[in-house]
């Protein structure tokens, strides 16, 4: 390891890989040769299988670390550091009142086409689509375009934030199609709790959604980040990481 204290952070869609495609075998490789420079890390709010199927079912191991759903799941090395659950955190009755309401509100919802998985209960967050996440790719980017006009996710967000506003819950908007929910503190920043300070005294983070709102802004602005960098792709990621370690190595 030539740079000491230090760790790269990435987000996975739209920064290591095109959003719910597969990471390219130059990627890959990419990254392999930069984890012979320094430590690398994973932070996804998606789940372990979700981010298996992006990066690959060795995934664990090809990272130092690796966060699934913002660090709830947890795995060093490829073993695993921690778990969490929001089962825990809001209790049967909340959740089924808080379901019930979002399932009615996407029952009225107008909008162009709907398929099927519109929740997505995770281990540490719930996810909500309002066109449902079994949409195809086509659907997908087209939803998006429709999203952006008609902000149908940021009214949505905005409805429920004031709704259930005594049940302790953020919201974060990311990718194409939906947004996800998790109890205050557990966006991205949670990751950081399993990097001991001691360890790590520079760690830089990587993400397309480090704008207010998107899922990747509470990290990209905690004071633990050394900096963060605001990638549009991967080809965008490998640029600024190499120009990062040619820099620090300099140093």
């Amino acid at each position: 390891m030539t740079i000491p204290d230090t760790i790269c952070l990435f987000d996975v869609d739209g920064t290591l890989t095109k959003p719910r495609n597969v990471i390219t075998p130059e990627m890959k490789q990419f990254l392999t040769e930069s984890r012979g420079r320094v430590k690398l890390g994973v932070v996804g709010g998606s789940d372990l299988i979700k981010i298996e199927e992006q990066l690959g079912s060795s995934a664990k191991g090809d990272f130092d670390f690796l966060f699934a759903e913002n660090g709830l799941i947890a795995f060093q090395n490829g073993n695993l550091l921690a778990t969490q659950s929001i089962k825990q955190f809001l209790g049967e009755d909340r959740i089924k009142q808080f379901v019930n309401f979002v399932l009615h509100y996407i029952a009225d919802l107008d909008i162009p086409i709907k398929r099927g998985t519109f929740i997505e209960f995770r281990n540490g967050m719930i996810n909500i689509s309002p066109i449902g996440r079994n949409c195809s790719q086509s659907e997908r980017d087209e939803f998006e375009k429709f999203d952006l006009q008609n902000k149908i996710r940021s009214t949505m967000v905005s409805i429920l934030r004031e709704k259930f506003s005594d049940f302790g819950l953020q919201y974060s908007i990311g990718g194409q199609i939906s947004f996800d929910v998790f109890p205050v503190g557990w966006d991205k920043t949670y990751c950081l709790r399993h990097l001991p300070e001691n360890e790590f005294k520079n760690i830089y983070f990587f993400g397309d959604k480090t704008f207010k709102g998107g899922n990747d802004y509470e990290i990209s602005v905690d004071p633990r980040i050394t900096k963060s960098f605001a990638v549009t792709s991967p080809d965008d990621t490998k640029k600024y990481l190499s120009e990062l370690l040619n820099q620090l190595e300099q140093n």
